[in-house]
């Protein structure tokens, strides 16, 4: 098949190196003609309506890497009757986060409390109604740490309006005191056919992932069925079709809230590569193409670590045994990702130190990994 893919980074550059040996080609729609997915197929201009149809013209089946595809865009791929995967309607949800957690709640998901803030009024409404802190977010379009801010005293509504209050409307979100972030990572086929990888551990530092490990080590057993029916739900609500992530906050009694969902592959799932019999990547491909799913089950305890701003020595790596190096071909930039490192051990004490290792990758906090 001939699969059209809306962005042209790093997550699309890895579906197409897991689909290329199944058989198929991909096709890019984005607006860097350098980006890391260029180098494994065709590339065509976003910003061109003659380029976009050209895209278009004999896709099999179209996907993204990304949630925040256009509006505009979302109709044309409607347009051309090639079936999109996942639909636009789980795009869309994800695209705005009052709809999300609306969602979320609708599907009996427990998620944080929250309001919609639509005036510097509504904030100090909000502060008086769920205390402080709160963490105030724009509705679209942040990530990464990016469109949100803490609001901790009531002083300070001022400022944060005058921050964020141009994006309005905007969401608050009730502080979680929560013992560690969690996510899974989970697949649907055409034919409906569910499947979950195991739960992984993720560590951040300014808002950007930096660490996962999977299989989330000391995890109770409902918190894992939990964290499973929870996507499962959004799954089958949808009628999803491919790869889906949902990012979780454990609570100190093992309990979960759902924090956001991502329609697509996703940055916590990239220990699958070496971890999983078959990747996140490779399924994703599976499903939106109708094949069968392959095994989800974890092989043994896995990391990822994120590589961010330099690449440092990355060949000093090589040849490592139990370790990966996937370099996304991008330059060095503050905050940006440039590739990632995978690796495994036969224990979690073994894999938190080799994850230690590996200091000039990790962020200047520490990074403190469960172990059994």
């Amino acid at each position: 098949m001939i699969i059209g893919v809306f962005g042209d980074g790093q997550l699309g550059q890895m579906m197409a190196l897991a689909g290329i040996p199944l058989g198929h080609r991909f096709r890019f729609l984005g607006s860097d003609q350098h980006g890391p997915a260029s180098s494994v197929g065709q590339w065509f201009d976003v910003n061109d309506a003659a380029s976009r149809a050209a895209f278009l013209h004999g896709c099999d089946v179209l996907s993204t890497e990304t949630e925040n595809v256009p509006e505009h865009i979302l109709k044309e791929f409607a347009a051309s009757g090639i079936p999109f995967r996942p639909d636009a309607k789980a795009v869309s949800h994800s695209q705005d986060r009052l709809i999300e957690k609306s969602l979320f709640r609708s599907l009996g998901i427990p998620t944080p409390k929250f309001l919609a803030i639509q005036s510097e009024h509504d904030l100090e409404l909000a502060a008086d109604s769920m205390g402080l802190p709160l963490v105030i977010k724009t509705t679209r379009l942040g990530y990464d740490g990016k469109g949100q801010k803490w609001l901790r005293d009531k002083n300070d509504v001022k400022e944060v309006w005058a921050l964020l209050g141009n994006a309005a409307p905007l969401i608050a979100e009730q502080a979680i005191p929560f013992a560690r972030e969690l996510s899974v990572v989970a697949v649907r086929s055409t034919s409906g056919d569910k499947r979950c990888y195991p739960l992984a551990e993720n560590h951040h530092a300014h808002g950007i992932l930096r660490v996962s490990v999977a299989p989330a080590p000391r995890l109770r057993p409902e918190t894992e069925k939990a964290a499973f029916d929870y996507a499962t739900r959004l799954l089958t609500h949808l009628d999803y079709v491919g790869v889906m992530a949902l990012e979780l906050f454990e609570m100190a009694d093992g309990s979960l809230l759902a924090n956001e969902m991502a329609p697509r592959v996703h940055n916590s799932g990239h220990w699958s590569q070496l971890g999983a019999e078959v990747s996140q990547f490779e399924n994703h491909v599976r499903a939106i193409t109708g094949m069968a799913l392959g095994n989800t089950q974890a092989s043994r305890p896995t990391a990822m670590v994120n590589v961010i701003g330099k690449h440092h020595d990355l060949a000093a790596l090589a040849g490592q045994s139990g370790l990966q190096i996937h370099r996304y071909g991008k330059t060095e930039r503050e905050a940006r990702k440039l590739g990632h490192i995978n690796l495994y051990a036969e224990n979690y004490q073994d894999l938190n130190a080799r994850v230690q290792a590996l200091t000039p990758w990790l962020p200047d906090e520490p990074v403190r990994l469960t172990e059994e």
